[in-house]
This record gives C-alpha cells, structure tokens and sequence, in this order.
C-alpha cells in the first residue's frame, strides 16, 4: 500500500515560480485580512455572491447541472430539490455551510470526513458517509470520444487503512512547523484524490476539503470569491495537473509539484480577484458607469448582470444594461452564455 510522506516539504527544494506564487498569496492575504473587520458589510456582500457560485461551479463541474434561478433559489432560499441534480445540488449547499460556520470546530480525521461526505449526499438515495464497497476507475476521453481508464485508485480493500495513513501523515507535517501549510493543502488533496475513497462525490469532497484545509489555515478568499468557480473556469488546467501529479503515484514515484502549483496559483487568482472586486464595490465617489465598467473589466471570471447589481447596489439594472451594451458595442467585452446564464467578460 501506499505510504504517505511530506517531509520533502522540510527540505525547501522548491521551484522559483511557485515560490512567487506563494509570495503573492501571503502578500494578498494579509492586506484582506485587515481589511475584513474593517468593511464587513461588503465581505458579506461578496461572500453570499460566491457561496452561489461555488455550489454551481463544483457540481457544474461533475455535469450536475440546473438553472440560474434554481440555484439561486436553492442556495438563498434554501428550496427543496426538485430531481436528482438538484439534490446533489441542495448536499452541496449543505457541506459547504457546514465547512463555512464550522471550519474552526472541524478537524481532518476520518470520522469528519465521512460525516462531510453524508451531509453533501443527504438528499440522494445513495446516501453517504461511507467508503467504496467496490473498486472504482478513472476514465478520459481523447480528441476522437474514446473512453480509456486514466487511473486506478486505491482498490476498495485497501481504502480505509489508506485513510487512515493519510489522517496520521497530514497531521505530522500539520504538527512540523517547518512545512509550509499552503503547500501541505494540495499534498492532501492530491492523495485524497488518488485514494479516491467514495463510490460517489470525491471530486467535490475534495473541493470542500480544500476550503476547509485553506479556512484552518487562514486563506479564507474563497469564502468571497469561489475557489470552486475558479477551477470550473480553469479544469483543463486543473486536469492537467492532476494527471502529471497522479503519475507514478502507486510506485511512490509522483512528484506534486504540479499540483500544488496549480492549486496555489488558483488560490492567488482568487486573492486578486477578490482585491479587485473590493476596490470596485468601496469607491463610491466613482460615478456609476465607471464602477460598472470596472466590475467587468477587473474581473478574473465571467461575471452576470445581477452579480454587478448586487456588488453595486446603488446602480440600477436598466443603468447596468445600457453601460453593459454600450461596452459590448465598443468591442471592450464580449457576452459567453445565453438567455438567463449570460454573462460578460473583458475581450
């Protein structure tokens, strides 16, 4: 069986780019951090925006998909599910609440991730909060449609002991002040991954795992800007990382390096995203079309015309359509999605 080891995290031998990257995010995260207590009505404001988007994007992710107004309804207004999507969708919410107002409570050890995995599968029939009974696969597709198994997880014998080793590896290099937590993250989530525990539902555990992880260890943008969103718009990427990560895993012959590099730049977009979308929301001498026009423009991901009216509450839709309008008309933006999943992003 696999054994888990960080401790070439203690060594520093780190690549020059991703030591930037982590540079960036210490940086970014300090200054957000000072200002939350500062200008805790517009962190509000940002973290209810996000909390939609990261039930969305996860789930879009795995092809579990419902309309913008159900989401909204089943997040905001905490609505029943109507089908099976929407149940996988209403879980989500769930553990993502639970991840949100208990982080400090929680801790990483099995009984916790099992309980997570119950709650984000409560309104299925499967249920969760329980590992694999049988061996799961993998599967890719290449540029033809043709399907082939891209990994093999840990067989379902060996899953639990495999969990087990994990817990007690993450917890000796949580406990080594010498391993950068940012970095440890990722290390866990890509063995969480490889283990791939659940019969259902490891793509989103690991998403929540990794807020939860980033919660404990102060890195809170994606409670404002989600993470999860963010890998949506980016899975190629994130595929691709996971797949370079996950090459010689069973041999103990991986390196995370990509993983981790991946995992940390996205957390960096998150952080600039979320700086920019401050500045947009507290420069209120600014006239309206100028906000409007910076709400776009500075943001990392498409964003919707009710995403600007409720980062601006002061502007009004009809003035968020005309500016919108005339920007698409100038050739600044460009619209992606139809109907009501339009949204607007800088060309």
């Amino acid at each position: 069986m696999r054994k888990f080891d960080y401790s070439f995290l203690e060594r520093g031998m780190l690549p020059a780019g991703l030591i930037n990257v982590v540079g960036g995010v210490a940086k970014l995260q300090e200054r957000e951090s000072k200002r939350q207590s500062e200008f805790a009505q517009i962190f509000t404001k940002l973290e209810s925006i996000a909390k939609v988007q990261s039930v969305k994007g996860s789930n879009e992710i795995e092809g579990i998909v419902t309309t913008e107004s159900r989401i909204n309804a089943i997040v905001n207004q905490n609505c029943a599910p109507l089908n099976h999507n929407e149940a996988e969708i209403a879980g989500y919410r769930d553990a993502l609440a639970l991840v949100h107002d208990n982080y400090d409570a929680l801790d990483i050890g099995e009984s916790q991730i099992l309980h997570l995995h119950k709650v984000m599968l409560s309104y299925t029939a499967a249920g969760g909060g329980q590992y694999k009974k049988s061996d799961n696969i993998i599967m890719e597709r290449n540029a033809k449609g043709e399907r082939s198994v891209r990994f093999s997880p840990t067989p379902a014998a060996q899953t639990k002991p495999a969990m087990e080793q994990l817990v007690l590896a993450y917890i000796d290099a949580r406990d080594n002040y010498n391993v950068n937590q940012l970095l440890l993250t990722p290390c866990f989530i890509l063995d969480f991954l490889c283990i791939h525990p659940f019969t259902d539902g490891n793509g989103r555990m690991s998403r929540l795992l990794s807020l939860l992880l980033l919660y404990k260890n102060g890195f809170d943008a994606g409670r404002y800007i989600s993470f999860e969103e963010q890998i949506n718009q980016t899975k190629e990427r994130y595929y691709k990382s996971l797949k370079e990560s996950s090459a010689g895993w069973h041999k103990t012959q991986n390196s995370y390096f990509p993983f981790i590099e991946n995992f940390v730049t996205t957390l960096l977009y998150c952080y600039k995203e979320l700086d920019k979308r401050f500045s947009v929301m507290n420069s209120g001498k600014i006239n309206k079309t100028n906000r409007i026009e910076a709400a776009v423009l500075n943001s990392l991901l498409p964003i919707s015309k009710s995403e600007i009216c409720y980062i601006l509450p002061d502007v009004s839709p009809t003035t968020v359509e005309a500016v919108l309008a005339k920007m698409m008309k100038n050739g600044v933006i460009k619209k992606v999605g139809s109907a009501r999943n339009t949204k607007y992003v800088r060309k």
